[in-house]
């Protein structure tokens, strides 16, 4: 595990791929310099985790693309081993670290992907800093700001959560996080949950309960986007992924079977056969579409 004190805190991440200095462990040294990396030319993927999780939610795809990219999960603050900071946590927080760290590492274009509220953190940080994303991928979330019955809901789960900490939630919401299908998977998620810091997940969901809508701006998305969804995911139905992919102009849609809200944890080689089509879109000159 690496860390990283930028934007006011330190980052937990892991940097894993051809990219690491030679020689060194499969994750990049915290006392690295930025220049470090000895392939410059390899490819950047930055995958952020969701809510209330943290980055070994994406431990399957770490192991299946470090081969060929520089493979980037950082903790976002507030959850796994980067900083708690209570109170409101805005979307656009949480976009800032990622560049900070990112300009830690000396990454200047990267692919970028989110699941869940990491979704809409991509989507937040297409808006800000376009010209570094090469590609989106945006799985199993969806782009419209919250309505006001769901902002009540977040602040009084965000109060819940601070007053009862984590057991209860972790296990009222397993079976719509991870279906019952795989029982590994599902066991790796209530971990996350019970793990998660009841202050840093609750500042999340008050600043996600304040996110602006991005529906908007899928629709000026000019890089090669990918839309991924679990068959039976209730929180983001396909339906959600559907209306995301016909507004990306330039996107995949791929929908997992026997899999819920976290289908790179559930079914990881479905879903990465997914993904390493994507980074090859993202690859090509013209980052041409197969049909969906």
């Amino acid at each position: 595990m690496a860390t990283a004190h930028v934007n006011g805190v330190t980052i937990g991440y892991d940097d894993e791929g051809p990219a690491a200095p030679p020689g060194a462990p499969s994750s990049a040294s915290a006392s690295a310099p930025a220049s470090a990396p000895a392939s410059a030319s390899a490819p950047a993927l930055v995958l952020i985790h969701g809510h209330p999780f943290d980055r070994s939610m994406w431990t399957p795809q770490r192991r299946a693309f470090a081969a060929t990219h520089r493979v980037i999960t950082p903790d976002l603050r507030g959850y796994g081993e980067s900083t708690v900071v209570p109170g409101t946590t805005p979307l656009g927080t949480f976009a800032e670290d990622i560049a900070a760290l990112l300009d830690h590492l000396g990454v200047r274009e990267f692919a970028l992907g989110g699941l869940s509220m990491g979704g809409q953190i991509v989507m937040e940080c297409y808006r800000r800093f376009p010209g570094r994303v090469t590609g989106l991928l945006l799985a199993d979330t969806f782009p419209a700001a919250e309505t006001p019955e769901g902002k009540a809901h977040r602040n009084a789960m965000a109060d819940r959560l601070l007053a009862e900490g984590m057991r209860g939630y972790a296990d009222e919401v397993l079976d719509k996080m991870a279906a019952p299908y795989n029982p590994v998977a599902a066991a790796h998620v209530h971990r996350m949950m019970l793990a998660a810091p009841p202050e840093g997940a609750a500042a999340a969901l008050r600043g996600r309960a304040e996110r602006p809508d991005y529906r908007d701006l899928l629709t000026r998305v000019t890089v090669p986007s990918l839309v991924v969804v679990g068959r039976d995911d209730t929180y983001t139905p396909v339906a959600d992924a559907e209306a995301m992919h016909a507004a990306l102009p330039d996107s995949v849609l791929r929908v997992v079977e026997s899999a819920a809200h976290l289908p790179n944890l559930e079914r990881p080689a479905e879903f990465d056969a997914a993904v390493g089509a994507w980074l090859d879109r993202v690859a090509s000159p013209r980052g041409t579409t197969t049909p969906a």
